[in-house]
């Protein structure tokens, strides 16, 4: 009888070794391109069977077009000519060929027979694997034999599947029964969704991970909520009636609701928790992360916090420990926004890249299907096929069998511990009623929901599974449901509930600050220091400017970049004529000297968007990278690190993985620099959903920074303008005069100096609280020698000034016009202003919040002044003229009886235009009449 090579290969564990990748911590590529060394023998007996296994790669390979992984099946399954055994001449009787396969593990025989059945088994059973598209030989041989040994694995925790199920779909119907006409996206039919996430917590635990970030969507979100993390009824129905998610203390005591300035919270199905579950005495964190209903938005997110954690944990940590060890990001999505939204693929091609890598992701798609049927909703055969442009395997799974949607879930993160990459898993599901609970599906999908209003639902179908096994009565599954019920009638009585003796509420919502964040106070307190001293000794700030262009020895530098280096050293030992990226250097070095870390994100951010802040260097022989800030901070013992994260050519994903890292640590700084401001347009949806707003919905601070080049140059209607007139619409900056700096939701500021901008990047860790930054920054002025620095702008007893006054008037009460502007027009009508001009040029650096109280001092100097003019040099709908001009009139900051005129361009449907002697004739006519 002929023995063979077996087919069930042994991959190889992969040595997942903490690596530094331009001082990031990320992962070393396994060599996954070995071969195995056969023996003579072997090699015969491959070629004897070459038939048999070309058969078993075409079951590897197309297996998954005739699994039973649709629970409706809508789509006949038709046959499927490469699994025809015929095609291969095994014969029609299997038996005949007297063919064995060796058990790699037992040593016994199969039968041709044996072999093709357990083949069948495994890839056309109820789940479908397609990984035979990874072009890592590794990968594929360690799926072979993880999926076709036969190896004991642990019975299923029957008794906990089912109470997962029934818990669910109880929940569904009593929130149908109690709150008929609310929308609470139920996850009656996907429920198998329930018990996959908890299999997945549960070998995460077993695993060592500690911390999951959950991202998901509204779709089951309620059942995850109450039947996974521990959410308390009474919460879910305080909101369902109205009331707040979180406490008193966060909400707003005035009495005008017109000018509510307190936490408003944000819709059910966007409610967040954090708990602790715990399986076999092993425990992990879970932190299902808050949503905008813009779908897949929170998943760059939720890898920017993953990436942060891990940074955080791997640098504090003595013990070697490797990217992905410790955390876990899990992303659960629907199959049509899989498909349609383009964030899913940007963050996909994040997956593998040095400085975005979380060490893997698990993605499972709830294929609950949409209006639109999947032919008119995608141009692929699955909607997992995203997934293939980085090789990232799929696992498509029958959500109509819970234990099978429990294995694939084990398989996929046994996949993502072995190698640390992303994995998918496709739950076939359907939704037993609309978009939501008020929605009628029959309209446009009536044989669907004909079939749907038919059958039993999961957890029925499960039940009866466990009955006719004998491992549950129909007694003990009905008890399970009733319990629920009762606890959920006590808990809608507690929420209306008052205690008898306070009359307070029996339930009040809690609210806790999140890990790491307890030094922070909330930026609405008392306690909350807006305007610190930022100013740093001179001597320091030369000597890290000196360490921030320091050449290791033997490196070999550009000739540019040594006219570069010179010149920045000329400058800081000058004391002046320091430039934006020198006055950048020092406050990063300055803040990494206390223990934080900085991080700029980006393309191209390692030299900078202009080529002016070459904080990396690159030897021109060797290509490798140093980073000198690195190495200095290295020297003096200091714990903050730079990372310079040149990314893809991305937005929306590279802007959300930011902010998402900015969620995690008050003690980062994370910086987005857009090549240009106006490229921000691809990632609005993060501006919109999260960085502008998730204070006020769910109390979550940030410190982003967003560095948005801005100013008309010629360059054309796409590279001119950050559209700053967007960032302040979306600020809730007051209208009122207000005499000290208002709590409002981000800043948005326009620097004209080096050291106004060293400054906001300084303040923005110093003070006690975080808020967003907007920043439009320089193009032109990068250079500019009149628009530099001195240390002395920097030194202690120096800040951020939000108004700088006109420096060139030594007696304010010659002025008779006052221009108040933004930006580097400043410097151009600085150059056009005649000698003797009594123009005052009040510069307004920081645009929300407001600064009332200083602006009006500044401009109550010039005591004759009769005209006061806003220039600007953006179209008149643009710009910052309307937020300027609406705080300005009639506030009290203008003398009595003053008026604002407008001097720049009339409205126009573009940025800039794009005619260059157009730009120049419109940009001469501004400043003729600002200054005639």
């Amino acid at each position: 009888m002929l023995r063979t090579t077996p087919i069930f290969l042994r991959g190889q564990r992969l040595n997942l070794a903490r690596a530094y990748h331009d001082e990031s911590f990320g992962y070393r590529a396994p060599r996954v391109h070995e071969q195995p060394d056969y023996s003579p023998e072997q090699l015969a007996n491959r070629a004897a069977n070459a038939s048999l296994l070309r058969y078993a790669d075409m079951l590897r390979t197309h297996g998954h077009r005739a699994a039973n992984i649709d629970p409706l099946n809508l789509v006949p399954r038709e046959p499927v000519a490469a699994l025809d055994p015929a095609r291969y001449e095994l014969g029609g009787s299997y038996d005949v060929h007297g063919i064995v396969f060796a058990d790699s593990d037992r040593g016994t025989e199969w039968t041709l027979k044996a072999v093709v059945d357990h083949l069948h088994a495994v890839y056309v059973g109820r789940i479908a694997y397609e990984y035979m598209h990874s072009p890592h030989k590794a990968e594929r041989l360690w799926f072979q034999r993880h999926l076709e040994a036969r190896e004991e694995r642990p019975a299923p925790d029957r008794q906990r599947i089912h109470a997962l199920l029934a818990r669910s779909e109880a929940l569904d119907k009593f929130l149908q029964l109690k709150f008929p006409n609310l929308k609470r996206y139920g996850l009656e039919g996907g429920e198998a969704m329930i018990p996959a996430l908890d299999a997945l917590f549960r070998v995460a635990a077993h695993a060592g991970i500690q911390h999951t970030l959950l991202a998901m969507p509204h779709r089951g979100r309620l059942n995850v909520l109450l039947g996974l993390l521990g959410y308390p009824p009474a919460g879910l129905f305080r909101k369902i009636r109205g009331g707040s998610e979180v406490p008193d203390e966060f909400m707003d005591a005035k009495d005008d609701v017109l000018d509510y300035r307190g936490a408003e919270g944000d819709v059910l199905s966007h409610l967040t928790a954090v708990h602790e579950l715990e399986y076999g005495g092993r425990r992990v964190e879970v932190e299902l992360l808050p949503n905008p209903s813009h779908l897949e938005a929170i998943n760059p997110v939720a890898l920017g916090k993953a990436r942060a954690k891990q940074y955080a944990l791997l640098k504090n940590s003595s013990a070697d420990c490797a990217l992905g060890d410790r955390v876990l990001c899990v992303q659960v999505h629907g199959d049509a926004s899989f498909t349609g939204q383009g964030v899913v693929m940007e963050g996909i091609g994040l997956s593998n890249l040095p400085h975005f890598t979380t060490g893997g992701s698990v993605h499972l798609v709830v294929n609950i299907g949409y209006t639109t049927p999947a032919h008119g909703a995608r141009s692929s055969l699955y909607c997992s096929d995203i997934g293939k442009m980085v090789g990232a395997p799929v696992l498509h799974v029958n959500g109509d069998y819970p234990e099978d949607v429990e294995r694939a879930m084990e398989v996929a993160f046994a996949y993502r511990d072995r190698f640390r990459k992303d994995v998918i898993v496709d739950l076939l599901v359907y939704r037993r009623w609309g978009h939501n609970e008020l929605d009628v599906p029959d309209l446009t999908s009536p044989k669907m929901y004909a079939q749907i209003r038919a059958r039993q639902s999961v957890p029925q179908l499960y039940a009866a599974r466990l009955v006719e096994d004998g491992k549950l009565t129909a007694a003990e599954a009905e008890q399970e449901r009733t319990t629920y019920r009762a606890e959920l009638e006590a808990e809608l009585a507690r929420e209306g509930a008052r205690d008898s003796t306070t009359g307070e509420p029996a339930y009040k919502p809690e609210w806790k600050a999140p890990p790491g964040w307890e030094s922070m106070v909330w930026p609405a307190s008392s306690d909350a220091i807006r305007a610190p001293d930022t100013g740093v000794d001179e001597r320091t700030l030369a000597e890290i400017g000196r360490a921030s262009v320091a050449v290791p020895e033997g490196f070999a530098l550009h000739d540019k970049l040594r006219r570069h280096i010179k010149h920045r050293l000329q400058a800081i030992e000058a004391g002046k004529s320091l430039d934006w990226a020198t006055a950048e250097a020092m406050a990063f070095g300055t803040l990494l000297r206390d223990g934080n870390d900085v991080r700029i994100s980006g393309q191209d951010v390692g030299r900078g968007t202009f080529s002016q802040r070459h904080a990396m260097l690159v030897d021109q022989q060797t290509e490798q990278v140093a980073v000198p800030l690195n190495d200095w901070m290295e020297a003096q013992g200091s714990a903050g690190r730079l990372e310079l994260a040149n990314s893809s050519l991305s937005e929306m994903a590279v802007l959300g993985f930011e902010y998402g890292a900015s969620w995690e640590r008050p003690s980062l700084l994370p910086i987005w620099e857009a090549q240009f401001g106006d490229f921000f347009n691809g990632a609005q949806v993060i501006v919109d959903t999260f960085i502008t707003s998730a204070e006020t919905k769910w109390l979550r601070q940030s410190g982003i920074v967003l560095l948005l080049p801005h100013g008309l140059d010629g360059a054309g209607p796409e590279h001119s303008s950050s559209r700053i007139e967007r960032m302040l619409q979306l600020t809730n900056d007051p209208y009122i005069f207000q005499e000290t700096e208002p709590d409002v939701n981000m800043h948005v500021t326009f620097p004209t100096t080096p050291a106004q901008y060293f400054h906001l990047l300084r303040r923005q860790m110093i003070r006690n609280f975080r808020k967003p930054l907007i920043v439009a920054a320089p193009k032109g002025l990068l250079r500019l020698p009149a628009a530099s620095s001195t240390l002395g702008d920097m030194a202690p007893g120096t800040a951020f000034e939000p108004v700088l006054a006109d420096p060139s008037i030594s007696d304010p009460s010659t002025v008779d016009r006052v221009l108040i502007i933004s930006g580097k027009l400043y410097y151009e009508l600085v150059k056009a202003r005649a000698a003797g001009d009594t123009t005052a040029i009040v510069r307004l650096e920081e645009l929300c919040p407001f600064p009332f109280a200083r602006l009006r001092s500044v401009l109550r100097q010039y005591t004759r002044a009769k005209r006061f003019v806003y220039v600007q040099e953006e179209p008149r709908n643009q710009g910052a003229w309307g937020h300027v001009v609406a705080r300005v009139i009639g506030t009290g900051v203008l003398p009595e009886g003053a008026e604002l005129e407008y001097v720049g361009r009339g409205p126009s449907a573009i940025p800039a235009p794009g005619l260059g002697t157009l730009y120049k004739a419109q940009q001469a006519e501004v400043i003729r009449r600002a200054l005639q």
